[in-house]
């Protein structure tokens, strides 16, 4: 598992070593760590020596790690220059720099445009302008560099350890935000490079241990790796059976809308759940039996079901009161449920921990919007978008639910506050009909698992978490499989574009190859 941390908290964690003098020993090892990546970067497009470096140069220790840095690739062969955007620079970093043949520029007032220029040409921009400490964005002089800079796109841009004007903890970006192909983090992953909008401006994250100590800091953020999930993934006994496998229940789709129910209930089906059972009008019946003939249709109430799926398309008086109808009697059992779309307006007042609700951005706005205690006014879909992190926690804790909040980076949040982030898919998954997959999978999963989480399971207590928590990893299974499925489709296409359909169909090759590295790497 990836865990990643607050600024803080790193902070905190170096603090020891600082306390001891070693503050440039660890400045040497970042410097290093970075040098070597921005050189394996520029080498896979040209030779290294004769090839051009800019560092972006700002106070304190983040300008010196660049500055040590530059002064590493100019003893490399590198043309190297460091733009200054501080009146004071770590004296020592200047020092080795200058030593090392490279040349210095001064950024002022009035010559942001021209400097920008002239740094666009080079085969590398290292921005070393602003680190965690900092709060906001860039400002004067600096900020004129950057926002230049991000018009000219620049062939290559190494961010050290994170873009200047992202902030460390929540993601959220302070424009003007110079967009990095990579981004060398240091110590630590830090929470605002795994969430967006942070995550779309940091490129590939390289991590570049120091030798700092993290074990007693809980983290900010968790992301599950190929081997987590495929040990998270339920799996069948020799003697399973189909009731023993799990039965989900879905209440989806409409006239209107049918496509929703057709792709839940045939997700889910390929997701490995041992039955499920649709409730829904005859016409929508009709359609997701052609599509998935091993489903059942239950015109009256169903048998006994491990999960249920509820709201996926759901439109019009008589599946709206059906939906609401299920979701008291899902209360009352005590059993899990997805709940998607139209039924995100029928929640009790208080929903369990296993109760998964699974909004986009504008779907989170209405919700908070709805709930009497956020405390938040008039939240928008924007602010949703620009402060993700911040709200599906809020969601979570307001609900009492697991918040399973969709994007190019989903999250999921727990009660407890506990999150996962996962970023596997592509951007063609943007597309109609995307969620109600996801939905499938989702709910199959709890259905499978939903009698087997328990205080000592041992995939999950592995991991660290309590059992209220085990359902926000389990979403993030969910999250995790459907965005490697939506990829894997995309990847057979030559990184083409693709439909919800050919998701799903990908959903079981890639739980496949999921078990396989699983059984691969266990011990």
């Amino acid at each position: 598992m990836i865990s990643a941390f607050t600024g803080q908290q790193i902070r905190d964690a170096e603090q020891p070593l600082l306390g001891s003098g070693e503050g440039a020993v660890l400045m040497q090892r970042a410097a290093y760590g970075l040098a070597q990546t921005v050189a394996r970067e520029v080498k896979r497009r040209r030779k290294l020596p004769g090839a051009s470096a800019t560092v972006l140069a700002g106070k304190g220790n983040n300008g010196g790690d660049g500055l040590f840095a530059a002064a590493l690739l100019a003893r490399r062969g590198m043309r190297t220059t460091a733009v200054l955007a501080a009146d004071e620079v770590h004296p020592e970093a200047l020092a080795a720099f200058s030593a090392a043949g490279g040349r210095t520029l001064r950024l002022e007032p009035g010559n942001a445009e021209e400097l920008a220029v002239l740094c666009a040409g080079d085969d590398v921009i290292i921005d070393a302008l602003l680190g965690t400490g900092a709060r906001g964005g860039l400002r004067g002089p600096s900020a004129e560099l950057v926002a230049s800079l991000q018009e000219l796109r620049p062939r290559l841009v190494v961010a050290c350890d994170l873009p200047s004007g992202l902030d460390a903890n929540t993601g959220e970006v302070h424009w003007p935000v110079l967009d990095a192909n990579v981004t060398v983090t240091f110590g630590g992953v830090k929470a605002g490079l795994m969430t967006d909008p942070g995550e779309g401006s940091s490129g590939r994250i390289e991590l570049v241990r120091i030798g700092i100590d993290l074990e007693s800091q809980k983290p900010e953020l968790r992301r599950l790796t190929a081997q987590d999930v495929g040990a998270l993934l339920p799996k069948p006994g020799r003697r399973a059976q189909k009731y023993s496998r799990g039965v989900l229940g879905v209440v989806a789709g409409s006239a209107r809308f049918a496509g929703a129910a057709v792709l839940g209930v045939h997700a889910a089906a390929l997701t490995g759940v041992g039955m499920v059972r649709y409730l829904g009008p005859q016409i929508v019946a009709q359609l997701v039996l052609a599509k998935t003939p091993e489903a059942l249709w239950e015109s009256a109430e169903p048998g006994r079901v491990q999960a249920w799926l509820l709201g996926s398309g759901v439109d019009g008086d008589e599946q709206l009161e059906r939906a609401k109808d299920t979701a008291a009697v899902a209360l009352a059992a005590d059993v899990p449920v997805v709940v998607d779309a139209g039924a995100l307006s029928l929640l009790p007042e208080r929903c369990p921990p296993h109760w998964i609700l699974t909004p986009h951005a504008g779907e989170l706005a209405t919700l908070l919007a709805s709930l009497p205690s956020t405390g938040e006014v008039a939240v928008t879909r924007d602010d949703v978008e620009s402060r993700p992190l911040h709200f599906v926690r809020k969601a979570a804790e307001q609900t009492g639910a697991t918040v399973l909040l969709k994007g190019a980076t989903t999250l999921v949040a727990s009660p407890s506050g506990v999150v996962f982030s996962q970023s596997e898919g592509t951007a063609w998954m943007a597309t109609a009909g995307s969620g109600d997959v996801l939905g499938g999978v989702l709910g199959a999963l709890l259905a499978q698992s939903a009698e087997s989480i328990t205080d000592d399971d041992g995939a999950y207590a592995g991991l660290g978490l309590d059992v209220a928590d085990r359902w926000a990893a389990l979403a993030a299974v969910a999250a995790s499989v459907h965005g490697r499925a939506g990829s894997a489709a995309s990847a057979e296409l030559d990184g083409g574009p693709l439909t919800a359909s050919a998701i799903m169909a990908a959903v079981p090759r890639v739980i496949g190859s999921l078990n396989a590295e699983c059984d691969r790497t266990r011990p």
